[in-house]
């Protein structure tokens, strides 16, 4: 039904916890941030086995159901995507959001829960609009998750062996 709904009404929706949710047009910093970090991720990346995917690509989790579009997800390797129309990715290894007033609690709470379960996430990256400062979740050996904080010079996103400079993003 989710994807039936999605695929008939204007603006995007994601499904989260068994109910379909609208997403609000974003912000100019919101916009901006995103589009910066899509760039950045698709140059750092270029030659390497992976792919950088806007927020036009929407990612589902077969482990909780959710259906979300991140505003950049990260794929290694062969991109698996289910067959539907839209098709939507299955298997990305870094997925990044960008936080807004409406969505922080949400994208860190609920959201974030829910990325964390799928096996092939190996980071997630929160990108602050109202102040300047990047996280990034990375999952450990060990399966617990590590959090690093840059306000100023890079940081460090592992799976993909490169350090993102903040100045990059705003």
């Amino acid at each position: 039904e989710y994807l039936v709904y999605d695929a008939s009404h204007e603006g995007r929706h994601e499904f989260i916890n068994g109910e379909i949710v609208s997403m609000a047009g974003s912000s100019e910093a919101h916009a901006l941030a995103a589009a910066n970090v899509t760039a950045w991720l698709h140059g750092a990346v270029r030659g390497s086995r992976c792919r950088a995917y806007s927020n036009d690509l929407r990612v589902h989790l077969n482990e909780t159901g959710l259906y979300a579009y991140p505003d950049v997800a990260v794929v290694c390797d062969r991109a698996e995507l289910t067959t539907t129309n839209p098709p939507s990715l299955l298997n990305p290894r870094v997925i990044v959001e960008v936080l807004s007033k409406s969505t922080e609690a949400h994208d860190r709470g609920a959201k974030a829960a829910h990325y964390r379960q799928r096996t092939s996430v190996e980071a997630i990256v929160f990108v602050a609009t109202e102040t300047r400062r990047v996280e990034v979740l990375t999952r450990a050996a060990d399966g617990t998750w590590i959090l690093q904080e840059a306000t100023h010079g890079d940081v460090a996103i592992p799976p993909l062996g490169v350090a993102l400079p903040i100045d990059e993003v705003y």
